[in-house]
């Protein structure tokens, strides 16, 4: 086992142990782990940072097979002889990081979450993160700015150890199984690749890809990158941006501006009904005056009308008269005869018999007509003397007569 070549591991330390000659520990990684051991001696000559040696470091280690006889306190068995060890660089992380990241996205699981649509105001967000730690803080700091009033649902989980990748895509798959859970943000704070390397895990990337509700990637800093960043429907640089992705509406600005709309709507509304309470009052006495306009033009239209019909009647009359004469002239012309002198003899004495029951002949033989104001004739003493003023009508003219008690007349010029 010993003349076997010597080989170069990596993996995460996992179960490390001491005694007083040999380190134990060991070597795991996403197929299996390994049993590892190093002479104490070995181990200080490295001149390894200090507790550069613990659970969960990424570590290269050189070394072959070896096997161990037993005792009578232990059972023999097989193991990795540690003969080099040093922490595992960010070139090795990231030649295993590129490999992964091309075999995700030959499978088209980069852009899944990105036809997924996100709600402009969510009701209620996910979270995964650690329960102590600065992402949370920011989260909830950005999420304040923003004026968001919704809900957030926790789901803690470490986020740095063989045991964060498990634990936090089950802590997602928990969330998107809540039906109220529009959005998740899973976050953390800075720090390496190594530090980091549990959101490259491929189990948790697949997870994320396939899921039907959109995850926000918050995992360290700016200059960080992780394959968790590379299958979510956003990648953020920083809690505090994750927290504006995952409530795209800036409610506060929101809230302003519908105010400002508010106001603006309110003063163009009241402008606009007294505009249309003047105009309807305007077109209230539109009526009005057209009925008091047509009234005006009726009433001149019917004394016009009544004008025309008096004229008419009156040339009618005239022209009747007129042709009443001419038929009665033509007729009288033609009448011939003693019958003829015979009328015309008795119109001759029907005509003196008229003019001598005339009352302007009798004042014409010097007789006077009484006469009360109201131009009716005073047939008696009494109705004289009950007026008290009388008119006197003579042939030439009339004159005014007071009655006295005694019957006897003033008469003073008309």
């Amino acid at each position: 086992m010993r003349r076997r070549a010597r080989v170069s591991l990596i993996g995460e330390v996992t179960g490390l142990s001491r005694s007083k000659a040999q380190v134990y520990f060991e070597l795991r990684d996403a197929e299996g782990a390994v049993p590892c051991a190093i002479w104490l001696n070995e181990l200080e000559k490295l001149e390894l940072p200090e507790e550069g040696l613990r659970d969960g470091a990424e570590v290269v280690i050189g070394g072959g097979p070896d096997y161990y006889r037993g005792s009578a306190q232990s059972s023999p068995s097989f193991f990795f002889r540690a003969m080099h060890i040093r922490l595992a660089g960010e070139g090795d992380l990231l030649a295993r990081l590129e490999a992964l990241r091309k075999q995700l996205r030959s499978e088209g699981l980069f852009e899944l979450q990105g036809q997924l649509s996100r709600p402009r105001l969510p009701r209620a967000i996910g979270v995964v993160t650690a329960e102590s730690g600065a992402a949370r803080r920011d989260l909830l700091a950005g999420l304040r700015r923003r004026g968001w009033a919704g809900r957030v649902v926790w789901a803690f989980a470490p986020v740095q150890d063989r045991r964060a990748a498990p634990a936090i895509a089950t802590a997602i798959q928990d969330l998107a199984a809540r039906p109220e859970i529009e959005t998740i943000v899973v976050a953390r704070g800075g720090g390496s690749l190594a530090d980091l390397w549990a959101f490259c895990d491929e189990t948790l990337c697949r997870t994320v890809a396939m899921l039907r509700v959109p995850v926000i990637s918050a995992v360290g800093h700016e200059r960080d990158s992780t394959l968790i960043d590379d299958v979510a429907a956003v990648a953020c640089s920083t809690p505090t941006h994750a927290a504006e992705a995952a409530v795209p509406l800036d409610c506060v600005a929101a809230r302003s501006s519908l105010e400002r709309n508010a106001a603006t709507l309110r003063r163009v509304s009241e402008g606009a009904i007294g505009n249309r309470n003047r105009h309807l009052v305007a077109l209230a006495r539109g009526p009005a005056r057209a009925l008091r306009r047509e009234r005006v033009a009726l009433n001149q239209k019917t004394r016009e009308i009544r004008a025309a019909a008096e004229r008419g009647l009156a040339e009618r009359r005239t022209y009747q008269h007129r042709i009443a004469a001419v038929v009665l002239g033509r007729a009288a012309g033609r009448a011939v005869g003693a019958e003829a002198s015979s009328r015309r003899e008795a119109l001759r004495r029907a005509e003196v018999a008229f003019r001598a029951h005339d009352p302007e002949r009798t004042l014409e033989r010097g007789y006077a007509l009484a006469e009360d104001p109201g131009g009716e004739p005073v047939t008696s003493a009494a109705v004289a003397i009950a007026a008290g003023r009388v008119k006197l009508r003579f042939a030439d003219g009339g004159v005014g007569a007071e009655i006295d008690q005694h019957g006897e007349t003033d008469e003073r010029e008309a």
